[in-house]
């Protein structure tokens, strides 16, 4: 699936599908927002869903639905001031903004930074890998035991 506004494409990837990037972008570089539906519910939950604060998650649509985790990532999401041609609201958004230079082809990613009590372990095989899709403030209060237990 090409989605050329954003120059991302979304593809085959290691972990089911990812994110793909169309062309070159440059570090701290505003890729696109993160669409989506808003979830006002604490109870909400997916396998893609992005936490707001305050018991509210989004539901990312394409192509950002399909970004994979790594533990030291090339993007990250972050909240900005600004207005979208395709939606007359002004305020916050979440968006996608580049870390470092990512190179046509090259897989975008983020970091989940999950709490330690949803932990699991990690396959991004980044050289500095922290072994678990976790925060790094709570790498040490993960219960390894727990896996086995479930």
């Amino acid at each position: 699936m090409k989605f050329s506004k954003e120059g991302v494409h979304v593809a085959p990837a290691q972990f089911g599908l990812g994110v793909f990037s169309l062309r070159l972008f440059r570090a701290q570089e505003l890729i696109g927002p993160i669409r989506g539906t808003v979830m006002d519910d604490p109870d909400y939950e997916s396998d893609y869903c992005m936490e707001l604060g305050e018991n509210m998650a989004l539901e990312p649509a394409a192509p950002f639905r399909y970004l994979n985790h790594s533990c030291h990532p090339n993007c990250e999401l972050v909240e900005a001031e600004a207005r979208d041609a395709d939606d007359a609201a002004d305020g916050p958004k979440l968006w996608l903004e580049v870390l470092t230079e990512i190179a046509p082809g090259e897989q975008m990613t983020i970091d989940y930074r999950w709490p330690a009590d949803a932990a699991i372990p990690c396959g991004c095989g980044c050289a500095d890998c922290r072994g678990w899709i976790v925060d790094t403030e709570q790498r040490d209060q993960i219960d390894p035991q727990r896996l086995t237990s479930q």
